[in-house]
């Protein structure tokens, strides 16, 4: 059965979700500029960086962009050029089942038949991208079996109640290289006490979002899973490349469910009977969502800001008798005096000031303004 399956002919995708707002990362992520389609590590976008760590695994041609309609002038101009005629612009935003599924579709169609997809976030961070690419590629060769869903497991570092968690089985199928385990369940983001739990259990990862799998097996547990939708993009495929497809995707885009592929496919599926097929890889990578400031904090500083709690200065400044300060202010320079942990960010029309462990709640500020009708602001 291996050797048939390593002689099918099978060509290989990725499908990178590209439609979130980053709504943490005000004031510099807004609808048309979000998160994604910044350089908030290193020179290139986020975006830039998740196509760069496939190469030379994926090629750009088989690249695959979901995005939006506020996003969709932007997006082209960070991709490959071979990537480009491969941007899927959802006409609303309906969550990551329907975008993986009006991804499958397209893939099926292109490659005439079935594909390899590995399903990737636009705006994580890897610091080893080598061992990133071999987890992939062991991830893709677990996947190449019809009916096998692969995971990728960040192993925890601390009780964080900000992720969702994996909890494993405990039954191991051999890899060359990385131990692949059998899902028990998905979990909620906990709160701090069974967070805590998970992590002396040592049995527990964290949820990054990425997945692994067949075209076929996918869309066969969309329509197991999530039957309306399952059927609404196939009415869809059959306008693909033909007049009348975009008609076509607005009108089902007001019947699919809006739902996250992990409530939607993966959890049902790892709770049905008979053999595992749901497979989590540990992925010890240095992964990062960069899911706030204060993430962006732990990832620039280094022994170079200093021993303890060092000040992080992205552009040009000072913080007298104050510590932990992440402070982005371009054009100008920043005094800070007496005062610690907190991140200053700035651009041309607003100015954000808030303590560094309150980050996560930048996004409160963003509702407030979409409350307020603050639409320049946004």
């Amino acid at each position: 059965m291996r050797k048939m399956l390593a002689m099918e002919k099978l060509t290989t995708h990725a499908v990178i979700l590209a439609g979130g707002r980053g709504t943490r990362f005000w004031p510099r992520s807004r609808t048309r500029t979000p998160k994604q389609l910044l350089s908030i590590i290193g020179k290139d976008t986020m975006l830039q960086q998740t196509v760069a760590r496939l190469k030379p695994l994926i090629t750009p041609d088989h690249i695959w962009t979901v995005t939006n309609t506020q996003q969709a002038a932007v997006v082209p101009k960070q991709l490959p050029r071979a990537a480009r005629k491969h941007v899927l612009i959802e006409p609303m935003g309906m969550n990551t089942a329907v975008a993986i599924g009006l991804a499958a579709i397209h893939v099926r169609h292109a490659a005439a038949g079935d594909a390899l997809l590995a399903v990737l976030p636009a705006d994580h961070y890897m610091k080893d991208a080598a061992k990133y690419r071999e987890i992939v590629a062991a991830a893709l060769e677990v996947a190449r079996e019809p009916g096998r869903m692969v995971v990728l497991g960040i192993p925890p570092t601390r009780p964080e109640t900000g992720f969702g968690y994996i909890e494993t089985a405990g039954d191991l199928l051999l890899s060359e290289k990385f131990p692949v385990l059998a899902v028990r369940r998905f979990t909620e983001k906990p709160e701090l006490k069974l967070a805590e739990q998970y992590l002396a259990s040592g049995n527990y990862h964290w949820n990054a979002g990425m997945f692994f799998w067949r075209v076929s097996t996918f869309l066969e547990n969309l329509r197991s899973f999530l039957p309306k939708t399952y059927y609404a993009l196939e009415a869809l495929a059959k306008f693909i490349d033909k007049r009348g497809y975009e008609r076509k995707l607005r009108a089902i885009y007001s019947q699919v469910e809006n739902i996250s592929v992990d409530y939607a496919v993966l959890e049902p599926a790892s709770r049905a009977a008979g053999p595992p097929r749901v497979f989590v890889i540990p992925a010890e990578v240095g992964w990062s969502d960069i899911g706030s400031w204060g993430a962006v904090y732990d990832l620039l500083v280094s022994p170079a800001n200093g021993s303890g709690n060092p000040n992080v200065l992205v552009t040009p400044g000072v913080a007298i008798d104050g510590n932990g300060n992440l402070i982005s202010v371009p054009g100008k320079f920043t005094g800070v005096v007496g005062a610690s942990n907190l991140v200053i960010v700035e651009t041309p029309d607003a100015l954000l000031v808030c303590q560094k462990d309150r980050a996560q709640d930048v996004a409160k500020l963003v509702k407030w303004l979409e409350q307020q009708k603050r639409k320049n602001l946004l």
